[in-house]
């Protein structure tokens, strides 16, 4: 089962994926284990800034600094994801690796430990989740593409082209998914 796991990975709703919560999204998968799956919608910008909310995180986000619909669990919630120098030696002080140069951010941790140590950092109000074998299931029915992340996906400063760009990159038939119509009865 362990060759089955996406931690790292991004998943790409197939146009059959009509759940407004997550049509046309890309979702980073943060962790993924018999326990079930999390990640975060790397391609949902909200419109409000980052600053009403964690002002004192504000000077480490990158840009867009709004906060991110991060999945419809939790939305009361903030979680940071911040990314690493590749050269770095020391992991910062608050930070948590999850997978290669990616990590969580304590929020509770004073912003000044982890400035100068990490690249970039993005906030999320709530995460997707899924019980154990919820996400095998959705790719097994044909609800997500299982792709491999490019550095910069998740801090991408365009995300709400992320979608098309993602498809557009992949092999085959698979790119041809980017030029899917967002409405086909208008076709």
């Amino acid at each position: 089962m362990s060759g089955d796991y996406f931690t790292g990975q991004l998943l790409v709703a197939t146009p059959a994926l009509t759940d407004s919560n997550f049509a046309r999204g890309v979702v980073l998968v943060l962790d993924h284990d018999h326990d079930g799956a999390l990640g975060v919608l790397v391609n949902r910008p909200s419109e409000l800034p980052v600053t009403a909310v964690l002002a004192q995180w504000n000077d480490l986000v990158c840009p867009p600094d709004v906060l991110f619909h991060g999945g419809p669990v939790a939305t009361d919630s903030a979680l940071a994801l911040a990314e690493v120098p590749a050269d770095g030696d020391a992991e910062p002080l608050g930070w948590r690796r999850l997978h290669g140069h990616l990590g969580l951010v304590d929020l509770d941790t004073p912003p000044e430990l982890l400035a100068g140590g990490v690249r970039s950092m993005r906030m999320f109000a709530g995460y997707a989740g899924w019980s154990p074998g919820q996400l095998e299931a959705e790719v097994k029915e044909g609800g997500w593409y299982v792709v491999d992340a490019e550095p910069g996906d998740a801090f991408t400063t365009d995300p709400e082209g992320l979608w098309r760009r993602v498809l557009r990159r992949q092999p085959d038939e698979l790119a041809l998914v980017a030029t899917f119509p967002e409405d086909p009865s208008l076709n």
